[in-house]
């Protein structure tokens, strides 16, 4: 009764779509197990360091002593190219008060935790003036910045350059990398192109 027929038991000839892929379409689990091996990172020491020796140059220098260098090869995407450079060079080139702010913190923190109230009150009105000092220094360079921008890069857009020129100089001049290529008050180049 519920038995098949032999007629029924033959396989159906699949025939080939005109213009198809030639394949069948994976599952979605074979689709996200693909998607995983392809994104999948090094773990192990020996996987990245094999990973590291074959994107590294014929070069002995290791990353953070071509950064210290200046050698433009091993900087990050975010701080290759000429605008970069000249960002870089235009805060280095410049004392502001904001370099000082990590120092001033923590004088602010210690009289503040002192004890008394007069030192507490002095250290307030340090953190208070150092704020201001800061916003007004951050200010004045964007605008500086921009206008020399504009004269040594025409046409060029400055998107982003702000905001990496804050970062870099919220960051005391010692601990800056890519390392500085200036002095404090020294005159920068017209020609940031080459």
């Amino acid at each position: 009764m519920f038995r098949r027929s032999k007629s029924d038991s033959a396989p159906e000839a699949v025939t080939a779509k005109v213009g198809g892929k030639g394949r069948p379409t994976p599952t979605r689990k074979e689709a996200e197990a693909a998607a995983k091996a392809r994104a999948k990172t090094p773990r192990t020491r020996k996987e990245l360091a094999a990973a590291q020796r074959s994107t590294r140059t014929e070069s002995s220098k290791t990353v953070r002593q071509g950064m210290k260098d200046g050698d433009e090869r091993y900087f990050p995407a975010r701080d290759k190219g000429p605008e970069k450079r000249f960002v870089r060079d235009f805060v280095d080139a410049r004392f502001s008060l904001v370099e000082l702010v990590i120092p001033l913190l923590i004088v602010t923190m210690v009289l503040g935790y002192s004890g008394n109230s007069s030192l507490a009150r002095i250290g307030n009105t340090i953190l208070l003036g150092t704020i201001v000092f800061v916003v007004m220094d951050l200010f004045v360079l964007r605008f500086r910045l921009r206008k020399a921008f504009d004269q040594r890069f025409p046409g060029k857009s400055s998107k982003g350059l702000t905001y990496y020129a804050v970062t870099r100089s919220l960051q005391m001049k010692f601990m800056r990398l890519p390392k500085s290529r200036v002095r404090i008050g020294q005159h920068l180049p017209d020609d940031y192109q080459r």
